[in-house]
């Protein structure tokens, strides 16, 4: 059973690898419940994590998962577990907030640091699994278990796939080709919106028809009038000329 486990671990962590882009040592983000739930089941979370999911690890949690500890007695253990591994920075470092909101907000909307998260809390588990790409364990029956991608990254998978999504990690690859190409990214000018001027006067006229011109008579030259003139009166003054008659008389 246990190299069963290991081999389906071994194929999901691929999916994650190969979809989210996680590669080693994997970041774990682990809270009081998954530790006090190791501590009753005898279960040593330093050993027994690397060899499941063959590979380097690096245990961490939050400040705010450790005050949250202060408060509960019974979790003593738990926090001792705690404070061996590795502080993350949070953003609640003045006013912390509950464990739960804490590593939800460490997830953000898209998991970019590729974290996974163990936690025994079933509310936080239901919350995580709207987030794509966030791998779970838990412990059931003295035994760690890392469970199956959810819905939400199946989908948020197959659409990179099949070309319709980008991934962030994507998106910091393409950026890092255009800067070593010298492509900048153009900037929006930020410039003053210009207010709106009321329009010209003179434009707002109405156009002037153009006067057409009258239509003149045509004025006749004298020369050529004379001129005409005289060509009839030679013809008429002289006529016909006498007609030759060439026929001889007997």
């Amino acid at each position: 059973m246990k190299v069963k486990r290991q081999k389906q671990a071994k194929k999901i962590i691929s999916f994650y690898k190969y979809s989210f882009g996680f590669r080693e040592p994997f970041q774990i983000l682990i809270d009081g419940t998954f530790c006090q739930a190791a501590l009753k089941n005898k279960i040593q979370i330093k050993e027994q994590l690397p060899k499941y999911l063959m590979g380097e690890l690096q245990l961490c949690t939050t400040n705010c998962v450790l005050k949250e500890l202060d408060t509960i007695k019974e979790l003593w253990g738990a926090k001792l577990i705690l404070k061996r591994f590795q502080i993350r920075n949070c953003d609640h470092f003045k006013n912390p907030v509950a464990a739960s909101v804490c590593l939800l907000s460490m997830l953000e909307d898209c998991n970019r640091h590729h974290y996974l998260v163990a936690t025994q809390d079933q509310e936080l588990t239901t919350s995580i699994k709207n987030i794509p790409g966030v791998p779970l364990l838990y412990i059931i029956l003295n035994t760690i278990v890392l469970d199956k991608p959810s819905k939400c990254s199946v989908d948020r998978a197959q659409a990179v796939a099949l070309g319709q999504m980008v991934t962030p990690d994507q998106k910091q690859s393409i950026t890092s080709l255009k800067e070593e190409q010298g492509i900048r990214p153009q900037r929006e000018r930020r410039g003053k919106k210009r207010k709106k001027k009321n329009p010209n006067p003179l434009s707002c006229l109405k156009k002037k028809k153009k006067k057409q011109p009258a239509t003149q008579p045509l004025k006749v030259v004298e020369g050529e009038k004379k001129h005409s003139r005289h060509r009839k009166r030679r013809k008429t003054a002289g006529g016909p000329g006498p007609s030759i008659n060439t026929t001889l008389n007997p």
